[in-house]
């Protein structure tokens, strides 16, 4: 019986991290705050991925692996699999997430943001702008989450996010050579 934690609790965590490394620890540098998020994912991804194939063979290709991510991983941390994947068959792999949890309770309706020395509202693309950030900062942590337990696979990669459709997300994974 493997340990289990209540979804709620790892969606609080989540967001208070990404709101403690961007709004405390890194307020004036989006980047490190950023590369941090994505750092403590990668440590996550590599301890889980290293617990969820204790007791398998090691993958043969990439193909294996990824497609370990896209079920068995997947669905021990969203209870569900990847909705699609996609590969070029030379290194890239795109997964889709058509309702990616983390995703489902966020939006990106502009918030009014007051801009300092003045009671005037920020322009429509600033409050836009701000609000997709915050939101792109929450998918630092899955990126390294996958790219985390491929590398514990024996796969050094990279890993990107898409979110142009909430709460459908698309990770880009392409694998170094």
């Amino acid at each position: 019986m493997g340990k289990e934690v209540a979804e709620s609790c790892v969606e609080s965590v989540l967001m208070e991290m990404v709101s403690a490394y961007c709004n405390r620890f890194y307020a004036n540098k989006p980047e490190l705050a950023a590369r941090r998020i994505e750092a403590i994912g990668y440590q996550v991804g590599h301890q889980l991925s290293e617990r969820y194939t204790m007791e398998r063979p090691r993958f043969s290709d990439h193909l294996e692996a990824i497609k370990f991510i896209c079920k068995d991983f997947w669905s021990e941390l969203f209870k569900k699999q990847i909705d699609n994947l996609k590969t070029n068959h030379r290194g890239t792999f795109v997964l889709q997430d058509n309702r990616f949890r983390w995703l489902t309770r966020m939006s990106i309706d502009p918030v009014p943001v007051i801009v300092k020395d003045s009671s005037q509202e920020a322009p429509v693309g600033a409050t836009e702008n701000k609000a997709e950030q915050a939101t792109t900062m929450h998918l630092y942590f899955p990126c390294g989450l996958i790219r985390g337990a491929l590398s514990n696979l024996g796969i050094p990669c990279a890993v990107s996010a898409d979110m142009s459709n909430l709460p459908a997300c698309s990770f880009v994974i392409r694998i170094k050579v």
